[in-house]
């Protein structure tokens, strides 16, 4: 019996930690950019306007982000997997570098205004609609198969970070300066665009030739239909963050509720970027390898009691309401980093990577339904009914569609691990064997 040559760390492939430094960079600058945008839409709007109908701007900022996505994805996810996926994150790149220099240059000069942030908004989305399924498709590309699982594991563990703590960033040098924000994210999604330039050839999926270009971008929603687990797993992160969407409204809780000003919406903002990265240190060490289906469960449910505990905290005297919020924000940004890992990591190991961009494109098409308009929802419910119903309510949802889910789709209940059906078959007949 001969031991087997142990696989290399994915971290011993220059192409992968060129790309994880683009990813890291690129996922920061994207949502500071965001909340900078929202904070700064809210405060001109609240120059002239109620705080509903500012808060109904926050709403409309979310919208100009999402509906660039919701009508391209059939397209990004097809062109992701016809054409070299460097290039399409290069482009974007390019697009979004601009997109934040423009704003920090007319924030600086002061004739920043709603039309242009709403039009600057449309143009970021619409880069994100073709970036997101290439940069998600494209590491399964750098690294040999063997340290696939870990090589996911890792890129998911950067672009939840970057997520989630890319608003504390934008947050705080808004409070410095309010071009400055525009300015480093602009400097960020430069640093991404030279490390992709980084990025040597790498293999490209096989093209389909002989089938119409509309029925391929349709096989991506076919495959996704079909395979329960990957459906579950995406719907659920839709719905639950679709309707727990807090964050979102984080200017109106800074500035109208709390009375923190942009200062304090740069500690809200960090503290679940504080909750995602000890979570990501833990799995550093003790990286999830059981019973995947219920812990994601358990964390959305958690991330529901947190959104809840976070919208009471209006009700709480002010000596200790911040401290409150922050600490519900720590435990939402952790219980949210459990749930993408675990959804990332079984979409991307279940899908050939033949059909890995479209899937990423819906996985993203998702993922920006349940944040763009999911504040959008928050915005609109926000007018409607106010900010602390909405977040409290939101945060019950999430509960009810989690509980909903583990009877609907019980094939996530009952995930064990990430492997998908065949590689575990294989594992058990080599064991008999």
């Amino acid at each position: 019996m001969t031991n087997a040559i142990p696989a290399r760390h994915p971290l011993h492939v220059a192409n992968f930690r060129a790309y994880l430094v683009g990813r890291l960079a690129a996922v920061l600058a994207q949502y500071g950019m965001m909340i900078v945008l929202s904070w700064q839409a809210y405060n001109i709007a609240r120059e002239t306007m109620t705080t509903a109908g500012a808060s109904a701007q926050l709403g409309l900022i979310g919208l100009a982000q999402f509906l660039p996505l919701f009508f391209l994805t059939p397209v990004t996810g097809w062109v992701a997997d016809h054409y070299d996926r460097r290039w399409i994150s290069r482009i974007t790149l390019a697009m979004l570098t601009i997109s934040a220099g423009l704003l920090a240059f007319a924030t600086f000069e002061g004739w920043v205004n709603l039309p242009l942030i709403f039009g600057i908004a449309v143009i970021v989305g619409t880069a994100r609609a073709f970036n997101g399924p290439a940069y998600g498709a494209l590491a399964p590309n750098l690294v040999p198969r063997e340290v696939l699982p870990n090589a996911i594991a890792i890129s998911s563990v950067v672009w939840q970070a970057g997520m989630i703590a890319g608003p504390a960033l934008g947050g705080y040098a808004y409070a410095a300066t309010p071009w400055g924000a525009y300015a480093m994210a602009s400097g960020l999604f430069g640093v991404a665009l030279v490390a992709m330039m980084l990025i040597g050839p790498v293999p490209q999926p096989p093209r389909d030739t002989t089938r119409h270009p509309i029925r391929q971008m349709i096989d991506g929603l076919t495959y996704v239909r079909g395979n329960r687990l990957v459906l579950a797993t995406i719907t659920l992160d839709l719905f639950a963050v679709l309707l727990a969407g807090a964050t979102a409204l984080l200017p109106v809780y800074a500035r109208d509720i709390l009375h923190v000003g942009s200062a304090g919406l740069g500690h809200l903002a960090a503290a679940p970027g504080v909750g995602a990265g000890l979570m990501a240190l833990w799995f550093s060490f003790r990286p999830m390898k059981s019973e995947v289906g219920l812990k994601m469960l358990g964390s959305v449910i958690l991330f529901g009691v947190a959104t809840i505990v976070f919208g009471a905290t209006a009700f709480m005297p002010r000596s200790f309401a911040i401290e409150v919020g922050i600490g519900a924000l720590v435990v939402l940004g952790a219980a949210d980093m459990i749930s993408v890992f675990v959804r990332q990591s079984l979409v991307q190991l279940h899908t050939p990577d033949a059909m890995r961009g479209r899937v990423s494109s819906l996985s993203q098409l998702t993922i920006s339904a349940s944040n763009e308009l999911g504040e959008a929802e928050s915005g609109f419910l926000a007018a409607l009914v106010g900010p602390i119903a909405a977040v409290i309510g939101g945060g019950i949802g999430a509960i009810v569609i989690t509980i909903l889910w583990a009877r609907i789709f019980p094939e996530l209940r009952l995930a064990r691990t990430f492997d998908p059906p065949d590689l575990r078959a294989a594992d058990i007949s080599q064991e008999k064997a």
